[in-house]
């Protein structure tokens, strides 16, 4: 299993932090060559569907994910999200959360676990730091833009 962590503290209040990383086709403006089309109808909640399409044209797969848990935050309450992967080539798991913090900031916290399919273990490491970046840079430009 390849599993990372990232964790990032911003000026933003937790809702509007939730609302940037979990409109799920926005993730699809900051992640070169992927678009997102969510399957079912708003809103998100426990059961929506939606595919991330990577790549260009033939040269592509989709990742198709199922939000399992779905508890945007309230008050003290941390907002937390876990979507199951349930591809072809990739599977696994990513989890999100939303931490309030004083002075009107949040910490986001964003958990993946992710396999490729046929590829050995001892790939994991270079999926760790692939994830890190790729997801890390992700991160960033989703909590950057409003």
């Amino acid at each position: 299993m390849a599993t990372f962590e990232l964790q990032r503290t911003v000026s933003l209040p937790p809702a509007e932090a939730w609302r940037r990383v979990t409109t799920w086709p926005r993730h699809g403006e900051v992640v070169p060559l992927t678009r997102i089309t969510v399957t079912t109808p708003p809103p998100t909640g426990e059961g929506t569907l939606f595919v991330a399409r990577t790549g260009a044209g033939p040269l592509g797969f989709d990742d198709p994910m199922e939000v399992t848990a779905w508890r945007p935050p309230a008050g003290d309450s941390p907002g937390f999200c876990r979507l199951e992967k349930h591809g072809r080539t990739v599977l696994g798991w990513a989890e999100i959360e939303v931490h309030a913090r004083p002075g009107g900031r949040c910490r986001v916290v964003w958990r993946e676990d992710v396999r490729v399919r046929f590829l050995p273990a001892a790939c994991d490491g270079l999926l760790v730091r692939a994830g890190r970046m790729m997801f890390g840079r992700a991160m960033d430009r989703l909590l950057r833009r409003g």
